[in-house]
């Protein structure tokens, strides 16, 4: 019995070995380092990670930033080079080789690609356009619009809620700057000491900015 079972085990074994061999094309199939460059057809410019696969033994490869790939085949191989906005193209594997190591330099053509007609409406519908139609201001223009907004009172306006300027500003900033230099490693400056706090809350006391509303 266990004779049996190992007769049938090498038999297994054997006949996955010549399957194995036939799917590889045989022991004297030549393997083929197929090499080369994908280039843009008319400015002849590398076309960075370019698909290539390799339908019969289906495996592939994306070529480098440089457009070049490398890969094992056997002669007669049929390869694809895909790429987007592209046209696909395919290399047949020459099958009169005699070396295992085999360069290329594959041109692709640019693809056009027709895209059906889209309307862009500036209203999703008729009823809203009709409200916009009729809320419309046709004399209030862009330019009118900026001279109001750059007018005398607008920027009076603006410029009354304004605490300071920008001068003044930057040096309420230096002010602070030295004050943490000066103060660097000791306790923080108590601001109920600090006369220009003081001035800053009469100022405001006196405006009513400190009222509730």
């Amino acid at each position: 019995m266990i004779r049996t079972l190992s007769i049938v085990a090498l038999a297994l074994v054997f006949n996955s070995l010549t399957t194995f061999s036939q799917s590889r094309g045989g022991e004297d199939t030549l393997l083929i380092q197929l090499s080369g460059v994908v280039v843009e057809s008319e400015e002849l410019e590398p076309m960075p990670y370019t698909t290539v696969f390799d339908k019969t033994q289906r495996r592939g490869v994306i070529a480098d930033y440089y457009g070049y790939f490398s890969l094992v085949v056997l002669p007669g191989d049929t390869l694809y080079f895909s790429y987007y906005g592209y046209k696909t193209s395919t290399f047949v594997v020459p099958d009169t080789l005699n070396e295992d190591r085999y360069s290329i330099i594959h041109m692709m053509h640019m693809d056009t690609v027709n895209l059906p007609a889209v309307e862009v409406y500036p209203w999703p519908s008729r009823e809203d356009f009709a409200r916009a139609f009729l809320d419309m201001k046709p004399y209030d223009d862009a330019l009118r619009r900026a001279q109001r907004q750059l007018s005398g009172e607008s920027l009076a306006f603006i410029a009354a809620r304004l605490e300071s300027d920008a001068s003044l500003s930057y040096a309420y900033s230096r002010n602070q700057q030295y004050t943490m230099l000066y103060t660097n490693g000791q306790l923080p400056a108590n601001n109920l000491l600090n006369p220009y706090s003081w001035a800053k809350l009469i100022k405001d006391w006196k405006e009513g900015k400190l009222a509730r509303e």
